[in-house]
């Protein structure tokens, strides 16, 4: 039963992926509508905290979720999906989430810059790359002949432009900014939400039939990548507040723009679909999970 699931494509028009594209980009213009070129001076002036989230999220996360992958031995599509919500940048609400845990909103704000502007090269790179290493996940790669500079390209379009366009905008228009970047935010958050539940409706029978595969694997992948960033930046002595940004940063993926690569470039592949589209609803509920917990929590002021 759970090899039909490689077979399975889910309904989705043209007109439906446009409208996933532009909610991407809408996204991306509301996150970078709050960044700042000290986000990215924050790399050079205390490079500890950033580059242990960037390893976390870059290059731990896309591992550890390979070796899931070897262990519990999924449907080749699940595993995609696995591998491609892995590879993603951070998402959106990670730097809402940080504020309520008393986070490191500086951090937090810094590193879903960062990994949102590297997105374009990494995330191809290390989806391709890993993917390539587990025989059934580099068949299907094989047969959709992914070319990872077209994916580049696209993602360029759909991120890096409307990233550069959201910050040029704040830096000519401040007090405008200030007025729109809360709405904007959430009528993004609106409209990827409004999108996964539409697209869930119209393959609803799909949905029902195959979910019992996804439910734990989600559950457990999302556990894992919170646990990575946790232990991560406990291990290089990161301070209270920089290890719940680092945590909540890697736990919080844009499986957004995992759905934007898997309904372009493999026409909707039921388990890749179905793991990004779930990742998208549980990361909120486990994000908001964690982040009432910790606000509960005072947090040690570094000295």
């Amino acid at each position: 039963m759970e090899e039909t699931l490689d077979h399975v494509v889910l309904n989705f028009s043209k007109d439906s992926l446009l409208l996933l594209n532009a909610c991407i980009a809408i996204i991306m213009f509301g996150v970078a509508l709050e960044l700042k070129l000290e986000s990215f001076k924050l790399l050079f002036k205390a490079p500890k905290p950033i580059l242990v989230g960037l390893a976390s999220q870059l290059i731990l996360l896309p591992f550890f979720t390979f070796l899931m992958v070897l262990l519990i031995e999924p449907a080749p599509s699940i595993a995609l999906g696995m591998m491609l919500v892995s590879s993603c940048p951070g998402g959106n609400v990670s730097n809402f989430y940080s504020s309520i845990s008393k986070a490191n909103v500086a951090l937090s704000v810094s590193l879903t810059a960062i990994t949102s502007s590297l997105s374009f090269l990494v995330t191809p790179l290390n989806f391709s790359i890993w993917s390539s290493f587990y025989e059934p996940t580099a068949q299907i790669i094989e047969k959709v002949h992914l070319n990872i500079w077209d994916v580049i390209l696209n993602m360029i379009t759909i991120l890096v432009i409307p990233l550069i366009a959201g910050m040029t905008f704040r830096h000519k228009l401040p007090n405008t900014t200030q007025k729109i970047y809360k709405p904007i935010k959430r009528l993004s958050i609106v409209l990827f939400g409004s999108f996964v539940v539409f697209a869930l409706k119209a393959n609803f029978g799909y949905f029902l039939e195959y979910i019992h595969y996804i439910l734990f694997i989600v559950f457990a992948h999302n556990l894992m990548a919170l646990c990575i960033g946790f232990f991560s930046a406990t291990a290089a002595k990161l301070d209270q507040q920089d290890r719940r940004s680092v945590t909540i940063e890697t736990g919080i993926q844009n499986s957004g723009l995992a759905l934007v690569i898997i309904f372009d470039y493999f026409n909707g592949l039921g388990g890749m679909a179905f793991i990004a589209a779930w990742w998208g609803v549980w990361h909120l509920l486990s994000g908001a999970a964690v982040s009432w917990l910790w606000s509960k929590k005072p947090t040690e002021v570094p000295a």
